[in-house]
């Protein structure tokens, strides 16, 4: 099959929408199927093409939302060479933008188009309007959300089922949804991959004591990451144990903000802040943790969460709809739903070390559920049938293609 992804996010830029993409075209690739991106340049507004041609960078302006570029909705020096892929299916990862673009390719070519829905975008309307006009703005987004993925795709896919839930019971969606949970390449985070030498010298750079207790986050250090009751907590926890460390791995408009509560609670010496991480190196920081934790309940997935796992690394969260497929409470890790609940588990987990072991060990058994294997087919499976919704158009292709 000839698969066209279209995505506003791309490695080399990291996050959750940019590594589900990475997977899953890892996954189709292995299965043998031919995969075409098209995607936003990020370093200029000029056209960018690489892996012979198979990957698509198009100008994009800069929207003010971390790194994110908007492009035109129909940038024609991409058109022939998208022509000339010959796709089957097309499957975009956004609502505007290049989304747009890929549903106008999609009809303009006769492609039948499969949307997988990210974003919980109500959760970030404040970055455009700064707290004016939420209500209002909100409405908007639910309603071009719903447009676009009622109106044009012919299969919707949802990584939790938070996100169906949302679609089913607020939006009233009435067409089928797939719940599509994304894989990970679990190999490259298990802790037998990890250079120790590199480990130890990392540990060294950061000032990480042999015998510290890290708590580990991963992620965009924003607002709605909720990082405020990490910083507040962690006053109390090493008022209990000095050797807790906290370390965020990230970076995010929210940055300097943090450091300098960090600094105000007089907790900075016992919280590390790295910025952001190529992508290649991050498995080697999931190595630091002793717990990972995360208080966003913005999340559609929580792909750190089984990135952490496969690295052997029990979870403490925020207890929330899109990690119940993954966390299993007492299991795997323990949820919160306060700060007390949040101190009270860390203590739990530092002063008990063999609970924390068996943790471990099925935190590493839960993330292989969420191979890249089984997440390409699930996928493919979707794909099938959002061809089968188009047959007639499909046929026709099929003729064009036999004629020629």
């Amino acid at each position: 099959m000839r698969i066209g992804i279209f995505t506003d996010t791309y490695p080399p830029y990291i996050n959750g929408v940019s590594t589900s993409i990475a997977m899953l075209e890892k996954g189709l690739r292995e299965m043998g199927h031919e995969v075409f991106i098209v995607t936003v340049n990020p370093e200029n507004m000029s056209y960018k093409y690489e892996d012979d041609e198979r990957i698509i960078r198009i100008p994009g302006i800069p929207i003010g939302i971390y790194d994110y570029r908007l492009t035109g909705i129909y940038p024609l020096r991409a058109i022939n060479k998208i022509k000339k892929w010959d796709l089957d299916i097309i499957h975009s990862h956004t609502e505007f933008g290049v989304g747009t673009f890929a549903r106008i390719v999609a009809k303009q070519f006769n492609i039948p188009l499969v949307h997988t829905y990210h974003t919980m975008y109500e959760d970030y309307v404040y970055y455009i309007t700064k707290g004016y006009f939420d209500k209002s703005s909100k409405k908007i987004v639910e309603y071009l959300t719903k447009f676009y993925c009622d109106k044009t795709a012919k299969a919707l896919i949802v990584p939790s089922q938070k996100t169906y839930d949302m679609f089913k019971q607020k939006y009233k969606f009435d067409k089928d949804i797939h719940i599509v949970p994304t894989g990970i390449d679990i190999d490259r985070f298990k802790k037998e991959k990890i250079d120790k030498q590199e480990l130890e010298s990392l540990k060294k750079e950061l000032g990480i004591k042999k015998d510290d207790f890290v708590i580990l986050f991963v992620g965009r250090i924003a607002q709605e990451k909720n990082i405020d009751l990490l910083l507040k907590s962690h006053v109390k926890i090493i008022g209990k144990h000095p050797n807790a460390k906290l370390v965020i791995v990230g970076s995010g408009p929210d940055y300097e903000h943090y450091i300098e509560m960090a600094k105000k609670l007089k907790i900075d010496s016992n919280v590390i802040f790295t910025s952001s991480i190529p992508w290649e190196e991050i498995p080697i920081y999931y190595a630091l943790g002793d717990v990972f934790t995360t208080a966003s309940n913005t999340e559609t997935q929580g792909l750190t969460l089984i990135e952490a796992m496969a690295g052997s690394v029990p979870v403490v969260c925020l207890k929330d709809k899109s990690f119940e497929d993954i966390l299993l409470d007492g299991k795997n890790g323990k949820y919160f739903t306060n700060e007390s609940e949040y101190i009270s588990s860390m203590n739990y987990l530092i002063e008990n070390p063999s609970d924390l072991e068996t943790m471990s060990e099925q935190a590493r058994i839960t993330s292989e559920m969420h191979s890249i294997g089984f997440f390409a087919k699930s996928v493919l499976n979707v794909y099938k049938e959002a061809i089968g919704v188009e047959k007639k158009g499909f046929l026709d292709r099929i003729k064009e293609k036999i004629r020629k």
